[in-house]
């Protein structure tokens, strides 16, 4: 079974790797694999050679790291790191989530289960099939470490290697203990009870360690409450439990090349322990792959439509603009797929959150200022990124494009009706953050004046709605006139030609945007500059007016432009999702 998992796993990667290089044989895919291997390499080796010329030339002139300090750090954040993963493992026992090497394919139910193999060896088997992804994982968290050394790089790449390993074994081991903990046999559920029973007394230990540990030190800065914490849990009966977890982290930080190895050594021995663990609930491999097969459907079904009829206050007029039809119909459809419990309750943390930041003002603001930055990066990001992943519009319906060309609408309608949900959903979510940065500003930006702080928020609230219309202008355009190089629906392709396509698209929508909110910027600075000086910042808010009408005025004249390349298009220039 070795050798068919290794000509297994060997093929499939030559023939995926046969069709990545296939498909550079389309520009759109040769030009995106060159902007993706660019962006790589900007990205990592070219900063890498640059750090490393310039920490040369700087060498004279630079005072080495405290030795101290580097060994506190190695000394630290292996306990420390060990704690969390603790709670991770924890969590794993009360989420009901799997490491994936359970979830076979089609193909491998087919010819595998029926195939004289053992259940341990269709576990070898996926264990030695994810090892590829495990290593390229490794390897992308080895690229991004911010050094100037190669081998430091390769060093903590075999490190996260052997950490994203052991914790794909350990969780698959908790989807074969769960199987275990509903089996019949009493005697293989009371065994199934021993790693569960060994883990809340790993809690309890180590919690209760912590927690005296942390109110020892209730005057001291917070870098000196994490050494105490970070000492003590490591010593004692605290550092027997914890043991497994330093183990697993402590080549990350550990020094070249004694400790270094003995750490990996001690790594690979607890990745060892964890596959024989796998291996000897192997008894509980069919109902374990079945209750995942069954997750795995119900999910898939999910995906594809799930729909929820509710009521809702929205009733569509008899008659009125076309562009309402589809802001009804995206709007019924956000509602009936979103759940709204989930939502509520998530809406009330936030919403106590909120309460406490602002119960925080003129006492201690650092909650509040945290809460603020949030909420500042927040708007920030629903005002310029938010466009490019909220996809129901013609993004999403283009894949119903033969339906679309039967309705009797105005072209123009069509594109601007696709606008309209979308358009006031995110502007809904940015006033909503806006709003919260707005309340805790004082915090955040304290040597503002409230005047200053109001006036430009009030502006950036007038502002918001026109760059996020004029955003979701440009990406309808770009998808009714290059629609293969436009992920439609669900579609999220993979790969260096992938990332160097939505690079190019994101890119190229900023440009747009720019050329688009140009004009509109230049005539609310004249009005800034020719009446700011005599009325204050209040001046703002006609300044970001004046902005956000010319914007408004260009997105209405690209949307009646859009109508002719929305009446080109061919119901074959649309790729469908495989």
């Amino acid at each position: 079974m070795l050798a068919a998992s290794l000509y297994i796993i060997v093929c499939s990667a030559r023939n995926r790797l046969r069709v990545r290089l296939r498909r550079l044989r389309e520009p759109r895919y040769l030009i995106g694999a060159i902007v993706g291997v660019a962006y790589l390499y900007f990205s990592f080796f070219a900063r890498f050679r640059a750090t490393r010329t310039g920490s040369a030339r700087r060498a004279a002139g630079r005072t080495a790291p405290s030795i101290l300090t580097l060994s506190t750090v190695r000394e630290t954040a292996p306990p420390l790191m060990a704690i969390g993963l603790l709670a991770v493992t924890a969590a794993g026992w009360l989420v009901p989530f799997d490491s994936g090497l359970l979830d076979f394919s089609q193909a491998e139910i087919q010819f595998l289960f029926p195939a004289p193999v053992s259940r341990r060896q269709l576990l070898l088997h996926r264990m030695m099939r994810s090892q590829l992804g495990l290593l390229f994982g490794g390897l992308i968290f080895g690229i991004a470490l911010p050094s100037a050394s190669g081998y430091i790089r390769v060093r903590f790449s075999i490190a996260m290697w052997l950490l994203l390993g052991t914790g794909k074994v350990y969780f698959t081991g908790i989807s074969l203990a769960r199987a275990r903990l509903r089996s019949r046999d009493a005697q293989a559920r009371r065994v199934a009870w021993l790693p569960l029973a060994a883990l809340a007394v790993a809690l309890g230990i180590v919690g209760t360690t912590v927690s005296r540990a942390w109110m020892a030190q209730p005057g001291g800065s917070l870098q000196a409450v994490f050494v105490h914490v970070a000492a003590a849990a490591s010593s004692g009966i605290s550092g027997v439990v914890l043991w497994p977890f330093i183990a697993v982290v402590k080549p990350i930080f550990a020094e070249w090349p004694g400790p270094y190895l003995k750490a990996v050594a001690g790594s690979a021995a607890v990745l060892v322990a964890c596959v024989a663990w796998v291996l000897k609930s192997s008894d509980a491999f069919q109902d374990a792959a079945s209750e995942v097969a069954e997750r795995t459907s119900n999910n898939a079904a999910v995906q594809t439509v799930t729909y929820r009829t509710r009521a809702n206050g929205w009733t569509l007029a008899a008659t009125g603009r076309p562009e309402t039809v589809f802001a009804w119909k995206a709007a019924m459809q956000t509602l009936r797929l979103v759940d709204q419990r989930s939502l509520a309750r998530i809406g009330a943390v936030l919403a106590g959150l909120i309460v406490a930041a602002a119960a925080s003002l003129g006492r201690g603001n650092g909650l509040a200022s945290m809460v603020a930055a949030f909420a500042v990066i927040g708007t920030a990001f629903s005002i310029l990124m938010a466009p490019q992943i909220l996809r129901a519009d013609l993004r999403q319906d283009l894949q119903h494009l033969e339906l679309l060309k039967t309705w009797p609408v105005k072209s123009s309608a069509v594109v601007r009706g696709e606008l309209m949900w979308p358009g006031a959903l995110i502007t809904a979510i940015a006033w909503i953050l806006l709003a919260v940065a707005l309340l805790l500003s004082g915090a955040l930006f304290a040597r503002v004046g409230l005047g200053w702080r109001m006036a430009a928020g009030a502006a950036v609230a007038i502002v918001a709605p026109a760059l996020v219309f004029a955003q979701l202008t440009i990406h309808n355009g770009v998808a009714l006139m290059f629609p293969a190089w436009v992920p439609l629906g669900n579609q999220r392709p993979r790969g260096l030609d992938a990332m160097g396509q939505r690079i190019i698209m994101l890119g190229g929508t900023w440009l747009l945007l720019v050329i688009m909110v140009l004009p509109a910027a230049l005539a609310g600075a004249i009005v800034w500059i020719a009446l700011g000086w005599f009325f204050g910042p209040v001046m703002l808010i006609p300044a970001a007016s004046v902005c956000a009408v010319i914007v408004a005025i260009e997105v209405l004249l690209v949307t009646e432009a859009l109508g002719p390349a929305y009446e080109r298009l061919d119901l074959t220039a649309v790729e469908r999702a495989e």
